[in-house]
Parts: C-alpha cells; sequence; structure tokens
C-alpha cells in the first residue's frame, strides 16, 4: 500500500492529469474512486486539517447547488453535506502522511511528495 493517496474521479482531466503526474514520478498512490466510495465526514474533516482549509474551500460550488446545499452552510454541517454529496467536493484530493493538497493544477500536490 502506498503512503500517498489520490481522491480520483476517472472522469476528470485534473485528476486524470494530477494522476499520471504521481505515476510518471514513480508514486504508485492508492486511487479511492471518491463518487463510488465517499469519505466519511471524519476522514473529510481529517483531510481538510491536512489541507488546512475550511470546509468551504473544497466545495464545487455549481455541483453543491445541484445537490442543494445551501450556500449559508458551513462547519460539521457543510462536511456532512459533502460527505452525503461526493460531486461536490473539489477535485482531485491528495494526501501524503499529515499533508494534502487539492491537484489544481496538478503541480500543486508536488510540494508534499
Amino acid at each position: 500500500m502506498s503512503d500517498v493517496t489520490i481522491y480520483h474521479n476517472p472522469r476528470c482531466s485534473k485528476s486524470r492529469e494530477t494522476l499520471d503526474l504521481l505515476r510518471s514520478r514513480g508514486i504508485e498512490p492508492t486511487v479511492i474512486e471518491y463518487l463510488k466510495t465517499p469519505p466519511d465526514a471524519a476522514t473529510l474533516t481529517a483531510i481538510l486539517a491536512k489541507l488546512g482549509k475550511e470546509p468551504r474551500a473544497i466545495t464545487r460550488s455549481k455541483e453543491a447547488a445541484e445537490a442543494g446545499i445551501p450556500k449559508e452552510l458551513d462547519g460539521e454541517a457543510l462536511v456532512a453535506a459533502l460527505s452525503a454529496n461526493p460531486a461536490a467536493i473539489e477535485r482531485p484530493i491528495v494526501v501524503k502522511g499529515d499533508l494534502a493538497r487539492i491537484g489544481r493544477p496538478p503541480e500543486a500536490v508536488l510540494d508534499i511528495l
């Protein structure tokens, strides 16, 4: 099992590019297709801590609106809503140890590798 994990959506070009970037560096990450296996609220909270971000920072606004997630939702309530509606989570997210980065652009993950 790899010490690098990518929360991946194979239909997303940035997610595919980030996965390709990791592999081109000789890293075979643990791939979690988060639409099929959504992170629970506790996992999402841990990822946010590793990112150093609030839940709104990883929320895709269009997808959140489509899922009916209110704009004013925040904190634990937003984390729960994102866990229940994983399409509204920004992608990809790469985690290594106590650090994480959003792969937009894909090169943003390089500083934690």
